[in-house]
């Protein structure tokens, strides 16, 4: 199936999906703390961006087409922040800077086979990878000469610091309406 193809299709069963290869894949309703983790960082990121009076906004659930087989593939993350003026409805984001997956053990090997995937964005400059199970995160940036490292970096502790928007915040404050907090 392609792109196009994808975004007039029409499932017989309910939920969301994403296209991945050519072939519709179903997205589990997440989790409650997956969903109190994706709404505590967009309302942090909304609120950051906003009050620095950036140009940017943050998305929930955006479409995203990366280069790879683009006819083919449209993952959909948890959060995008794009910076490009908004012209226009679109159901993909052409040019995100920061892609947020937050990985439940149920779906590990699909959300990192997303985030390897989004590395053909050209205009990417981040993603972080929130865990929902344990606090912890992994980022990987995007050097100054556009490459990517192989390995993300972990954090475990102390400041989250996304470079591409300016923006930090302590990783243990992102949990703290979930039962991690009390862990």
């Amino acid at each position: 199936m392609s792109v196009d193809d994808f975004v007039t299709w029409t499932s017989t069963t309910a939920g969301r999906w994403q296209l991945v290869d050519g072939l519709p894949r179903a997205m589990v309703p997440p989790l409650r703390t997956h969903g109190k983790l994706q709404s505590e960082l967009a309302r942090r990121i909304g609120n950051h961006l906003l009050e620095a009076g950036a140009p940017c906004d943050v998305i929930i659930t955006p479409g995203i087409i990366p280069r790879l087989m683009s006819e083919h593939n449209m993952r959909v993350p948890d959060l995008a922040v794009t910076c490009a003026p908004f012209a226009q409805e679109e159901r993909a984001l052409t040019d995100p800077v920061l892609i947020i997956e937050i990985l439940s053990p149920s779906n590990q090997a699909e959300s990192w086979a997303n985030v390897w995937a989004y590395t053909s964005l050209p205009s990417l400059r981040e993603i972080l990878v929130l865990r929902a199970d344990r606090i912890a995160a992994s980022l990987l940036r995007r050097a100054t000469d556009d490459s990517w490292p192989t390995r993300p970096t972990d954090i475990t502790d102390g400041a989250l610091e996304l470079a591409s928007i300016g923006f930090s915040v302590p990783l243990a404050d992102l949990y703290i309406r979930t039962p991690l907090r009390s862990n």
